[in-house]
């Protein structure tokens, strides 16, 4: 591997924006090329020194990379990062991994076959309040997890989706759990592991220009028989509100909230009181709405050292696959009575 890891980025709209931004502040990474299909987004690419393409093919045929970061839209994940792959490169995929665990069996698969790591964008991990509770359940101090709450109540609203034409779509865009809220389905994977059961309800009450659910609720049994709550819309008046993680455990009572996971709101553990966490104007700042926690340049550093040797994937292409097999099973599992 070179001193550099050269990277190409598919997709260069605000995501993908965010990605070229962190790859060249990286020290170790060079960005290599920009791929769009949107002919009036070259300018601006090449302000960057970096050669602009409309076909992703012709990208990684003239301007190969190690490592394509694939930010595109979420039904085309699947197909982007296996043509990355087949080309030699790494692949770098935002959420969601992609529309299906079929899809995602397909990545992997593309991924072993040509000896190639996958890497899934789940960024909210790295959250410093996220991190807190990850090491005390990893080191036992919470005890047994009774009950989790997870509360993610944002607002999108019809600029939103009418910027993106598969914004909205059922096919291209899947629905909030796939989009909007897939990172708080990761936290829970993450921290709690697999669903063992989900039943809910889902309801489209104000977005009715989509084809999509903006809200929902789930009863959830854990594998490790907890059990949670899983409550999301994106009808918030006016902003986003609440990203929340609530835990109530043998040992243990502690909330991580703020808009964006980002503070640690209350806590009583026994023998503990964790660090003051409380994180302001770090969400990724697109205009007219905001989204996750922005530590993708953190992403860019793990792709940085696991490359050379020096740190194993945050997310591998198995997690992320394990992530929408839990979205199918919430997606299955509502309106079952309705």
């Amino acid at each position: 591997m070179s001193a550099e890891i050269s990277f190409s980025v598919i997709g260069f709209g605000n995501i993908g924006k965010r990605h070229v931004q962190h790859i060249l502040q990286h020290p170790e990474a060079r960005l290599a090329a920009i791929c769009d299909t949107d002919e009036s987004k070259r300018a601006q690419a090449e302000s960057y020194g970096v050669p602009f393409y409309t076909s992703l093919e012709t990208m990684l045929l003239q301007s190969p990379a190690d490592v394509v970061n694939v930010c595109t839209p979420n039904y085309l994940h699947c197909e982007h990062t296996i043509q990355s792959l087949a080309a030699g490169a790494h692949a770098v995929c935002e959420k969601p991994m992609a529309m299906s665990t079929a899809e995602c069996d397909q990545m992997i698969a593309a991924a072993n076959r040509y000896g190639k790591t996958i890497f899934a964008v789940k960024q909210n991990r790295y959250n410093p309040p996220v991190q807190v509770v990850k090491q005390l359940l990893q080191e036992g101090k919470l005890g047994q997890v009774f009950l989790v709450q997870v509360n993610c109540f944002w607002n999108r609203n019809e600029h939103y989706y009418n910027e993106s034409n598969w914004r909205g779509s059922k096919r291209m865009d899947g629905g909030c759990l796939f989009t909007q809220f897939s990172h708080f389905v990761d936290i829970l994977y993450y921290l709690f592991g697999k669903i063992e059961t989900a039943t809910g309800l889902i309801h489209n009450y104000h977005h009715l220009y989509t084809e999509l659910e903006d809200t929902g609720t789930f009863t959830l049994k854990m594998e490790n028989g907890a059990m949670a709550n899983f409550n999301f819309s994106t009808n918030a008046f006016q902003k986003n509100m609440e990203g929340a993680f609530t835990i109530l455990a043998e040992k243990g009572t502690v909330k991580i909230g703020g808009q964006y996971l980002n503070t640690i709101e209350y806590q009583q553990i026994a023998d503990i009181t964790l660090p003051e966490v409380n994180i302001t104007a770090k969400a990724n700042d697109y205009g007219l709405y905001q989204g996750s926690m922005s530590n993708h340049d953190k992403v860019i550093t793990n792709v940085v050292d696991h490359l050379k040797g020096r740190a194993e994937v945050m997310t591998s292409d198995k997690e992320g696959r394990d992530v929408i097999a839990m979205i199918e099973q919430m997606y299955a599992g509502a309106n079952a009575n309705d």
